[in-house]
């Protein structure tokens, strides 16, 4: 008995320290919001496909001359390393290996003139927090991802499916901790935090109870769990709000398990031919996934080719070679999955996108105004295929494509430069405009925010990003 009280404890206290921690910087009474929607909306579900690592425009969806690798070729000459092709759309051309994606771009904008912030020595880690939250780190309080905004202020489409679930990045890899940092519905609450599926091939098991545990053990724990947290007085470990919130939380999960909206989870029930034309890999099968739990009612999912140092898009070595494998693994699933909305009528209130947290260039480290520390050594005349492609972190010039829930058709937004520095040149779009374009076509006001700290917080810094009507199909 004195081992069951003392375990009994203990799982108290975390519980408790866990629903403080996610509510770090909420008010004790419980959220205090102001702003009524009456913004008519154009999209109802999310997807974002985020090209962790810092996807180069020059190799992608922006390509610039090409400059084929020959031993002895200075390293300044450098613009492009693959040639390029045509896309769907006439005088716009794509980098070879996106020839799916660019057969569909008469289905959505692309932006040319993303510019990712100055936020001193590029971490990468850093730029996506702010990609994801459009904060700055560090901040005084836990800061909601997008999605969990997404997720409070829209809530479910379908109240058994999670409103927001993030595929295929795993924190046990790399910047774990630092990744953790964000992928948080902070002080919105713990029933609005990612529901993590690492691995979209078994994403059934984020649905069950842990492997040698059977149903009734489970409804066991689930029941002593909220015992512990109803036992909690108030403001001892965080807030009623708070608690409440992470019993929600917990309620929604176990709601799931049962439910036969969990079959969505499960990719073996996909028709071979359909689960084939996606399966290239996580990240191709998390874009599947991604489109069955879409025909669910999922509201916001974000799928990543996920963030590890020195891997896939991170190209400090090895540039030209590594985008081979990358472009093999985003090509096919991202098409797939535009035209498998579009066809079921699901693209007109879901809107697509595929961004990262930065560029990449040749020489210049930040951007040409600014430059930043050198992470990586380039040699001035290349002799070896090791130093063939875009390795350096570059801010001034990024490429996002968007499709769907309200977005413009075959549209081009903003330029950037045919010379090194390939920078922004036309229509600039910083991340307070992408966000508050996106909340706009969800029906979510610019002035939309809650009081924490005695202060108001707003869904960006401020309250001052601007909606991009421009990137808009209806204004």
């Amino acid at each position: 008995m004195k081992y069951l009280q003392t375990r009994r404890d203990f799982l108290k206290k975390t519980s408790a320290a866990a629903i403080a921690t996610m509510g770090m910087g909420a008010p004790l009474a419980g959220l205090l919001s102001s702003c009524e929607s009456k913004i008519p909306t154009t999209a109802d579900s999310v997807i974002l496909l985020f090209m962790a690592g810092g996807m180069a425009h020059t190799e992608t969806f922006d390509p610039k001359k090409y400059t084929p690798f020959r031993k002895g070729m200075e390293a300044k000459e450098v613009l492009s390393t693959f040639p390029s092709i045509p896309t769907k759309l006439d005088g716009i051309f794509f980098s070879e290996g996106l020839e799916n994606i660019a057969s569909v771009m008469d289905k959505g904008t692309l932006i040319r003139s993303y510019q990712a912030a100055d936020l001193g020595h590029i971490l990468h880690t850093r730029h996506q927090y702010h990609f994801h939250t459009c904060y700055e780190p560090p901040q005084s309080v836990v800061v909601p991802h997008l999605g969990s905004w997404i997720a409070k202020e829209k809530g479910p489409l379908n109240p058994v499916i999670p409103p927001f679930i993030n595929i295929g990045q795993r924190f046990t890899v790399g910047e774990g901790e630092e990744l953790k940092a964000f992928h948080s519905a902070g002080f919105l609450g713990s029933e609005f935090g990612p529901f993590l599926i690492p691995d979209p091939s078994a994403g059934l098991e984020a649905v069950r109870p842990p492997v040698g545990m059977d149903y009734n053990r489970f409804e066991g724990r689930n029941q002593l769990y909220n015992d512990l947290i109803s036992a909690s007085p108030m403001g001892e470990f965080g807030s009623d709000y708070q608690k409440e919130s992470l019993k929600r939380s917990m309620e929604q999960a176990y709601m799931l398990l049962n439910s036969p909206e969990a079959k969505a989870f499960d990719l073996s029930q996909e028709p071979k031919e359909s689960y084939d034309k996606y399966n290239t890999g996580r990240f191709g099968l998390g874009c599947l996934l991604a489109k069955r739990l879409v025909d669910q009612g999922a509201r916001y999912i974000t799928v990543t080719t996920e963030y590890e140092p020195f891997f896939g898009w991170d190209t400090h070595d090895n540039g030209h070679t590594r985008l081979k494998d990358m472009k093999k693994m985003i090509d096919a699933p991202i098409a797939q999955l535009i035209k498998d909305l579009d066809q079921s009528g699901k693209l007109d209130r879901t809107m697509v996108i595929v961004a990262s947290e930065f560029s990449r260039d040749m020489l210049t480290e930040g951007r040409p105004d600014l430059k930043v520390l050198d992470q990586v050594e380039v040699p001035d005349i290349i002799e070896d295929m090791k130093n063939y492609g875009m390795h350096r972190h570059f801010t001034d010039g990024c490429s996002v494509l968007m499709f769907g829930g309200g977005i413009k058709r075959g549209h081009i937004f903003g330029k950037t430069a045919d010379e090194r520095p390939c920078k922004t040149i036309e229509n600039p779009i910083k991340i307070d405009s992408i966000h508050q374009t996106i909340y706009h076509a969800l029906g979510i006001p610019s002035d939309k925010n809650y009081e924490i700290e005695k202060r108001p917080f707003y869904t960006t810094p401020d309250g001052h990003g601007k909606v991009e009507f421009g990137l808009l199909a209806k204004s």
